[in-house]
């Protein structure tokens, strides 16, 4: 029980060991713990790992009051963040993918005295800077401008166009 909550947890963790320091795995949107069994496979001579299927993923029932809301996810978290650092007595390695490092974040944010390093892999973090390959989409609802825009667009070879998706979609 976390917060309120019950969480099926998996851990690379033995009862014996209190030598390694902890390590803390946050699932993306639609993942489970299992997505971080190799990472903590890898990472067991160094890390005791600790991954939470999320309410309502993997193992984890949906939680009571139907709230699937990150907000929700990070209180979550953050119980779980401040259970680790108190029963290890001492700072946790905070890792989140995709939905997991929003949540990350936004625990590491909270609760900073009880994060040790954070390793965010593909987080789903939004880019507030204006970027000209992002600016088709909203130029589009524009009357008048959408229209050109558009027939403008379709004349663009095929090649190009994949060429600027993946681009904008990977880094």
């Amino acid at each position: 029980e976390v917060a309120g909550r019950s969480l099926f947890v998996r851990s690379s963790a033995t009862p014996d060991d209190r030598g390694r320091p902890p390590a803390l795995m946050v699932h993306g949107l639609g993942g489970q713990s299992t997505n971080w069994t190799d990472l903590m496979a890898e990472l067991a001579d160094d890390l005791a790992g600790w991954a939470p299927d999320l309410p309502g993923f993997g193992w984890s029932p949906p939680p009571p009051d139907s709230d699937y809301s990150v907000a929700a996810d990070v209180d979550v978290v953050s119980a779980l963040l401040e259970q680790l650092s108190i029963e290890h007595q001492g700072r946790v390695h905070l890792f989140g993918n995709s939905m997991g490092g929003a949540i990350a974040v936004l625990v590491a944010a909270r609760r900073p005295d009880l994060v040790a390093t954070l390793t965010l892999v593909s987080p789903a973090l939004p880019d507030l800077r204006p970027r000209r390959d992002t600016m088709g989409v909203p130029v589009v609802a524009l009357p008048g401008i959408g229209r050109q825009l558009v027939e403008r667009m379709a004349r663009v070879p095929a090649e190009r166009q994949v060429q600027g998706m993946v681009a904008l979609n990977y880094g």
